[in-house]
């Protein structure tokens, strides 16, 4: 069978494309972009953008050990409504994701149940406890295509390099949790005035820019692919750049709360707004969006971090820390970077398509013919309102319930088929 999906702006990072092209897709693949295509079916995409297949490169799924929050089917299904064509789940499931056994678990449920690609990312500890490496040879080969262990920072810098050097060897990058635990203690805000006058226990933007500097400096000495996960400050995002600069292979990500809330917001004592990382200030929100626009940041993904009520509706202290964001990341970035002038909408694309497929070494994230049929089509002008009563997630924690947003995916294709269909 054949489709066609006719007269949209195409625009495509990876292949330099912005212009109005039909895309012929037959057999699950792209077989051709040009104007005039007819299919067997056709999609009328006028006045709708056509990028390649989004990827959202950090999730938490909690499959397996805690299907209460959330589930590798549940999870696909808010994510291809997001948008998203493909995702990266991280290791801190139970059992961790630190054996074969495991990654194939993961793999075999979303090979069954998900509507779209779901990539697992390994331990680089067993069992998160930053003593021993996993064994990243079976996890590669079992199919992982990262290693981290996301919500924990390693701590130990002679581990760290040499978990550097093993990634290093097998070319696949080492996403490390940048936080000095030593630093950031009790502390449930980001430091400074706001948490002062709050009464809240503070987090320094030092507990973060130490660790991001030291993993930088062992990068460099091992010539590994490092990525920084959620960056979250000014400081961070000028150590990255620096570092670029000088060739070392890094990498960072922002997540959509990260550039949408400041510190500010927790006047509110809303325990969705408590992060790990945590909001940050006006100066860092500023400091990530122009990391976002020269490229210091190639990437944004969601942290989607699902939840139980009973761990989000306690004392501030006590809460977890971790929002949902598989369904509101694509429409709260148009809304605070495309429509406010921050980033170009080539370059935004980008951030979602050929900036975490390079960094993850996927075949993914281009409208090459021959590639895989992934299409994320936009509605620019379309306002969502955001409820969370109605999010396909199992779990409903979000900061951002009421607000309204402009522009949303319209209609999200995995392998040709019709995954989401906001028409």
């Amino acid at each position: 069978m054949s489709l066609v999906i006719k007269s949209g702006r195409v625009i495509d990072p990876a292949q330099g494309l912005d212009e109005a092209l039909d895309v012929l897709i037959q057999d699950g693949r792209i077989a051709k972009l040009g104007k005039g295509l007819n299919g067997e079916e056709a999609v009328d995409a006028q006045g709708k953008i056509v990028c390649p297949g989004f990827i959202d490169m950090h999730t938490h799924l909690r499959e397996p050990g805690r299907e209460d929050e959330e589930t590798i089917a549940s999870g696909s299904v808010a994510a291809a409504a997001g948008g998203f064509t493909a995702i990266c789940c991280m290791a801190n499931t139970n059992p961790v994701n630190d054996n074969q056994a495991v990654t194939d678990f993961i793999l075999h449920q979303a090979k069954t149940l998900a509507l779209i690609s779901v990539y697992p990312i390994g331990a680089i500890t067993k069992g998160l406890k930053g003593e021993e490496m996993a064994e990243f040879g079976d996890l590669k080969a079992a199919g992982c295509v990262a290693f981290s262990d996301d919500g924990r920072p390693v701590m130990n810098s002679n581990l760290m390099r040499r978990a550097l050097e093993y990634t290093g060897m097998l070319n696949l990058p080492l996403i490390e949790h940048c936080e000095d635990l030593n630093l950031s203690g009790s502390g449930v805000m980001n430091e400074g005035f706001t948490s002062t006058r709050l009464g809240f226990r503070g987090i320094p933007a030092a507990a973060e820019e130490v660790m991001v500097a030291r993993n930088i400096i062992l990068a460099e000495m091992t010539g590994a692919r490092l990525h920084i996960a959620h960056v979250s400050t000014a400081g961070s995002t000028r150590l990255i750049r620096e570092a670029k600069s000088r060739g070392v292979r890094v990498s960072g990500e922002v997540c959509p709360h990260h550039f949408a809330l400041s510190e500010e917001a927790l006047a509110s004592f809303d325990t969705n707004l408590k992060m790990n990382p945590p909001l940050r200030s006006a100066e860092d929100i500023a400091a990530l969006k122009q990391g976002l626009a020269d490229g210091t940041l190639e990437a944004i993904a969601s942290d989607h971090a699902p939840h139980a009520v009973s761990e989000k509706e306690v004392e501030f202290d006590y809460a977890v820390t971790g929002i949902i964001g598989l369904e509101t990341a694509v429409s709260l970035s148009l809304h605070e970077l495309y429509h406010k002038g921050v980033l170009a909408l080539p370059d935004l694309v980008a951030r979602f398509t050929a900036g975490p497929a390079g960094i993850l070494g996927l075949k993914k994230g281009c409208l090459a013919e021959g590639s895989d049929a992934d299409l994320t089509l936009l509605d620019l002008e379309k306002e969502v309102l955001v409820d969370p009563s109605k999010s396909r997630s199992k779990s409903r924690n979000t900061p951002f319930s009421g607000w309204k947003l402009k522009g949303a995916p319209w209609m999200t294709l995995c392998g040709g088929r019709i995954v989401f269909d906001g028409r």
